[in-house]
């Protein structure tokens, strides 16, 4: 059973001000479970030490007192301490070759790591996540980014009034200025040259729902994939409306052999499929990546296809928003995550060189990894609704117990990677990973 919960200060980034437990979520563990919480002091967290002093908790340089401590992004090597239980986002499930040492001292030091990314339920969904902020951020700065572009294009446009999305307040703050423009798009309509401007979305989950309740503060029409095609044929279409396109796995994969669509036989079967996403592309304005992907499936924007379109011209599609930001992975020409001080970049696809900023020749890319951390307040307010279930019954839980006898909640015992320093039975396939 823990003595002291520790909030601990977030390092791995300049700009990462989120927290895992907001002041308010504090207050409630404090008055209410009568838990003794300690906060690493932070000038940079969004939520300052007054707030989480006038919430309960207790103000320190370090939480050497703790013998559970809660946390956000990875945590260095050093910061870990014997037989502590420590819950983040650790990106070690994949075998993440960056994180093996710091996963390694964690062993070492016989420590109990929950990570935040396996609290699932029943049905393997994620209860515990920031990914809607996400997809709200990184719409936000694709917008910014794409009104960028059309400035450096001579396009007047509204979205020149919009910032970047850690340049706001509150997620409020930002979408009140998306409908500012929204409203301006309906009144003044949409450039000739730019209709019908298309925003297609691949994936459908919790990072594009969020990029989704973004733009549906503009005037958007949903249209299906299959009238995207016809989209362009039309001779008369408004001037004032954004289409919105959502593209799921049946319709960014084919079988190579031309049988029927399976999607269950896709996630099992990658290599029997690949990506006809291609026939889409010309018609897209805007593409937001939010599809999750490893190297096992097909990608579905290629360095060679960009090749492809702009021998043809300069293509209608002017921005790439990669929320997902795998590494030249489902859109290959994200050559490298960026950051949220320096977050977009130009690719050309002819040198397959990239220029930071948004002028140049070639497709603008926003890859920002960590875009949660723009919205600190609003994102950390929605994660810590979740999270402030679970922290009563884990400080209660005494981790010298086998692991059979482990008294945690369902969810969070799926979500133990190590006990006392050694992988728990659902996690002894990462042991290769450690060879």
């Amino acid at each position: 059973m823990s003595n002291f919960i520790g909030i601990r200060h977030e390092d791995k980034y300049k700009l990462e001000r989120r927290a895992p437990l907001t002041p308010k979520h504090v207050a409630r563990l404090v008055k209410q479970k009568k838990l003794d919480i300690i906060v690493q002091t932070s000038e940079k967290r969004v939520f300052s030490d007054e707030e989480y002093i006038l919430a309960g908790a207790k103000i320190a340089k370090d939480l050497k007192k703790c013998s559970v401590i809660f946390g956000v992004k990875e945590m260095p090597e050093s910061f870990f301490e014997p037989e502590k239980t420590y819950v983040f986002f650790a990106h070690v499930v994949k075998g993440q070759p960056y994180n093996m040492d710091m996963l390694r001292q964690m062993m070492k030091m016989k420590c109990n790591l929950i990570e935040y990314e396996k609290v699932v339920d029943e049905q393997g969904k994620r209860l515990i996540f920031f990914g809607r902020y996400a997809g709200m951020a990184g719409m936000i700065n694709s917008l910014w980014a794409l009104g960028l572009r059309l400035k450096e294009a001579g396009y007047s446009s509204t979205l020149v009034k919009l910032k970047q999305a850690h340049h706001y307040h509150s997620l409020n703050e930002a979408k009140d200025d998306v409908s500012a423009i929204g409203q301006l798009i309906a009144e003044n309509g949409i450039p000739h040259e730019l209709r019908p401007f298309v925003i297609g979305f691949t994936g459908y989950g919790n990072v594009s729902q969020g990029a989704q309740e973004i733009i549906g503060l503009l005037p958007v029409k949903e249209i299906s994939p299959a009238k995207l095609l016809d989209l362009h044929r039309r001779k008369k279409l408004p001037d004032n409306i954004v289409y919105k396109v959502i593209f799921k796995e049946e319709d960014l994969f084919e079988h190579v052999d031309g049988e029927p669509f399976d999607l269950h036989d896709y996630y099992s079967n990658p290599h029997y499929y690949r990506s006809k996403f291609e026939k889409y592309i010309p018609y897209l304005s805007m593409l937001i990546n939010c599809v999750y992907w490893d190297k096992r499936y097909p990608r579905l924007v290629t360095k060679q296809y960009l090749k492809k379109l702009f021998a043809r011209g300069e293509p209608r599609l002017t921005v790439i928003g990669d929320i997902s930001c795998d590494v030249e992975g489902a859109v290959e020409c994200t050559l490298k995550p960026t950051e949220i001080d320096d977050p977009v970049f130009v690719y050309d696809p002819d040198t397959e060189q990239i220029t930071m900023g948004y002028k140049g020749d070639g497709m603008l890319i926003m890859a920002v990894d960590i875009l949660p951390a723009e919205l600190p307040r609003d994102s950390s307010d929605g994660f810590a609704d979740v999270l402030v279930n679970f922290v009563k019954p884990i400080a209660d839980a005494d981790f010298n117990e086998h692991y059979d006898d482990l008294d945690l909640p369902k969810p969070i015992k799926k979500a133990l990677v190590l006990h006392k320093g050694e992988f728990t039975p659902e996690y002894k396939y990462m042991e290769e990973y450690l060879k």
